[in-house]
C-alpha cells in the first residue's frame, strides 16, 4: 500500500467565465510566488482537470496552501468538490456533468505575520464514484459570502496537494 500525492499549481487552474480568483505573480525578494488571488467578500472558485492516478479507494486528503496578502487575523472558508467521469464506461455529457457535493473547511489565521503560509485541510469523502484512472475535475473555491469566513483581505492560493491511497 502506498500513498499517492499529486500537486496542484496555480498556473495549472482553469476558471468559469465569472466569480473566479486573478492569477498572479509577485516577485518576491528571491523567487517568484505564483498565486490565485480570492477576494474577502466573493464566492470565487478555480478548476483542476486531473487523472486519478492509481486511485485504489477511501477519501482524498486536500491540502490548501494559502496565506493572507495583508492581515494577520481572521478564518478562510474554503469549499471543495469532485467530478469523475469514467472512459468509455460513464455515458455523462462531459459538458453538462455535475460536481458532487461540496465539502468545506474553515481556516485560521495564525497571526503575527501577514503573508504567512497556511495550511486548511480536508478529507474529500464525496468522490462522484472516482475510480483509477478516470478523469477529473476538482473545484477549490474561497466561500468570502459565508459569515464563518472574517477574513477582511484576500487569500492568496499557492498550492494544492491531493494525497490517497493506491489499495
Amino acid at each position: 500500500m502506498a500513498t499517492v500525492r499529486q500537486v496542484l499549481l496555480p498556473e495549472a487552474a482553469q476558471f468559469l467565465s465569472s466569480a473566479f480568483p486573478a492569477f498572479d505573480k509577485v516577485n518576491g525578494s528571491n523567487f517568484p510566488v505564483a498565486r490565485l488571488l480570492y477576494d474577502a467578500t466573493a464566492d470565487e472558485a478555480a478548476y483542476w482537470h486531473i487523472e486519478a492516478l492509481n486511485y485504489g479507494s477511501g477519501g482524498i486528503t486536500v491540502d490548501i496552501d494559502w496565506y493572507a496578502v495583508n492581515a494577520t487575523t481572521g478564518v478562510v472558508r474554503w469549499g471543495v468538490a469532485l467530478a469523475a467521469i469514467t472512459p468509455e464506461t460513464d455515458t455523462t455529457d462531459i459538458e453538462t456533468k455535475a460536481l458532487a457535493t461540496e465539502q468545506t473547511v474553515d481556516d485560521t489565521h495564525l497571526g503575527t505575520t501577514s503573508r504567512r503560509i497556511m495550511r486548511a485541510t480536508l478529507t474529500l469523502t464525496n468522490l462522484d464514484n472516482l475510480a483509477a484512472g478516470d478523469e477529473a475535475w476538482l473545484r477549490v473555491r474561497r466561500i468570502g459570502s459565508n459569515g464563518a469566513d472574517t477574513l477582511s483581505n484576500d487569500a492568496a492560493l499557492t498550492m494544492i496537494r491531493l494525497s490517497y491511497s493506491d489499495t
